[in-house]
């Protein structure tokens, strides 16, 4: 079964399907160091990674297991970064959500915009019952965003990560259908 990735829009934003030109744009973000500090690996460091990216997101999609859209401002067109559901399960109505932004764009409310965008797409289009997250015990910006889309921190998985040595621990959040408040999206960062 096959699921088509949305294009979504936002007072700000436009999520849009994953196209060949963005494996250019996905290398600077996930080879910076800040950027991937809290990631589940290490920064890249070829930039044949983003092509492979995009081959994954396009599988997802084809294969019918998540969908990732590419997220770039509706101003101007610049890249922002991406945001995802991943590991669908249509038997138990449920997805994991991820996502990761360029450091520029940071600290503007991005990532809660786009994120309740593709929650209310999921919620609406895929009739989810449950929508996970995770997020490092250390990353206090991903857990805010994570609180302010109406997600509860259900515990934490200890030590679940190592990359390049250095072992972390991760916050699991859980977002039910019947907490999901759609009409109160987020207040966009002045």
């Amino acid at each position: 079964m096959t699921l088509a990735t949305p294009t979504l829009h936002t007072t700000r934003l436009r999520l849009r399907p994953f196209g060949d030109g963005d494996a250019e744009l996905l290398f600077p973000m996930h080879s910076s160091a800040r950027v991937m500090r809290y990631w589940d690996s290490p920064a890249w460091t070829e930039r044949a990674r983003g092509e492979r990216f995009v081959a994954v997101c396009r599988r997802m999609a084809e294969e019918g297991t998540g969908a990732r859209v590419a997220i770039e401002r509706a101003s101007d067109g610049a890249f922002v970064g991406w945001c995802g559901l991943a590991e669908w399960n249509p038997v138990y109505r449920s997805a994991s959500l991820g996502y990761c932004l360029d450091e520029p764009m940071w600290g503007h409310g991005y990532a809660t915009e786009a994120a309740h965008a593709l929650l209310t797409w999921a919620f609406d289009t895929l009739d989810l019952n449950r929508v996970q997250a995770e997020a490092d015990t250390r990353n206090a910006a991903s857990a805010q965003v994570l609180e302010k889309l109406g997600f509860v921190r259900e515990g934490t998985l200890r030590e679940d990560c190592v990359v390049d040595g250095e072992v972390s621990d991760s916050w699991v959040y859980g977002l039910l259908r019947r907490d999901w408040r759609p009409s109160d999206g987020p207040v966009p960062a002045r």
